[in-house]
């Protein structure tokens, strides 16, 4: 079983979208879950009236450690109940079509985190803003060749994880989507098993980006030379 835990913040436009594409991709038996910050998110009655249309569950969760993304993403993955936990955005922005593999790596050759990959080879990023996009393509593949962590996107937040490494793992995080970079680090450094998959993203079609590139430009750096240091000095 596979749960897919997918922070929100007023998705009712996109979220039948990314429906439609989970049960067409995703042949994988999973349950998603809709973590949301307020009742009056605009993706609550929408899944309401449509959470039972689907071959797999899907159930709303409500964010009750804190609003924002950050505390989304880590009540989604407090409550899975599965070993393998699934990161994924609202927005359609990340091509499902290697999700299955994605599993099939962490299922039967016992890798603990599994990473959409947009700069190895065969993976591709689309649009976006062109100083994002460059900062993240750096970052990933200097962090790679620097340190040899096993993955050249380190920054993509469509990542799947381990559940008992999870549980293994004390998040410090205070920003946002900087979790995924804090998780990957700790993992490397702690001796985890980490793959990747060549994974294609596409930038978002419907609403507006809940990325804040300054803001967590520094959270994201801290993580980045905890890396480097924690590798060269130990």
């Amino acid at each position: 079983m596979l749960d897919i835990v997918v922070p929100v913040y007023n998705e009712a436009n996109g979220v039948l979208r990314l429906f439609a594409e989970i049960e067409q991709e995703i042949k994988t038996p999973k349950h998603v879950m809709i973590v949301y910050d307020f009742d009056e998110d605009t993706t609550v009655p929408v899944v309401r009236e449509h959470q039972h249309d689907y071959s797999f569950a899907v159930d709303l969760v409500r964010n009750d450690i804190g609003r924002g993304v950050l505390n989304a993403i880590r009540t989604g993955m407090e409550r899975a109940t599965a070993e393998m936990v699934l990161v994924m955005m609202a927005d359609s922005s990340d091509k499902l079509d290697v999700v299955d593999s994605m599993c099939e790596m962490m299922e039967h050759r016992a890798y603990d985190l599994v990473c959409g990959s947009r700069y190895m080879s065969g993976g591709r990023q689309n649009g976006g803003p062109l100083l994002k996009g460059f900062l993240s393509r750096m970052a990933g593949l200097s962090l790679h060749l620097l340190t040899r962590i096993p993955t050249h996107d380190c920054s993509n937040s469509f990542k799947l994880y381990r559940k008992s490494m999870l549980q293994n793992i004390d998040i410090e995080s205070t920003g946002g989507f900087e979790i995924g970079l804090e998780i990957l680090v700790k993992a490397y450094i702690n001796g985890y098993r980490i793959g990747e998959v060549p994974s294609e993203w596409f930038d978002r079609e419907e609403g507006e980006s809940n990325f804040h590139l300054w803001r967590w430009l520094p959270k994201y750096l801290h993580w980045y030379f905890y890396c480097i240091r924690h590798t060269w000095f130990g």
